[in-house]
């Protein structure tokens, strides 16, 4: 197979660019701090995004489903530890009742901003 000068000189430019984009260091005006801060604020954004849209999954496969807390699950047998531990029952107000009003019902906003948060702040410490 022979290429033609056309065909050459496209790759080097393509080559170029690569290169050129590449070298970040050399062609950003941003400083190094400003790129890092920038770097945790994008990462901080995507972690409180993907915490907030996987929570329904989540909790779904632990077994808190708007039905009930399933069979065999991670959430049975939180709730089969917690109602040893209260003597019968589960408690109102506690971890597996919130779960359990959680995936039955959905987060809540003030639950959303929570799991947002928290993403968020993993975001950030991936960034450092």
């Amino acid at each position: 197979m022979t290429t033609n000068f056309r065909t050459r000189k496209s790759t080097l430019g393509l080559l170029y660019i690569l290169h050129s984009s590449a070298n970040v260091e050399r062609t950003c005006p941003l400083t190094r701090e400003s790129r890092m801060v920038l770097t945790m604020l994008l990462l901080a954004g995507a972690g409180g995004a993907t915490f907030i849209a996987a929570a329904p999954f989540v909790l779904g496969a632990a077994g808190f489903t708007a039905a009930g807390i399933a069979a065999g699950s991670v959430a049975a047998k939180m709730m089969g530890a917690a109602a040893v531990a209260n003597g019968g029952g589960v408690a109102a107000g506690g971890v597996v009742a919130i779960l359990q009003s959680a995936g039955a019902a959905g987060l809540s906003a003030a639950a959303n901003a929570a799991v947002g948060v928290g993403g968020a702040a993993l975001g950030a410490l991936i960034a450092l």
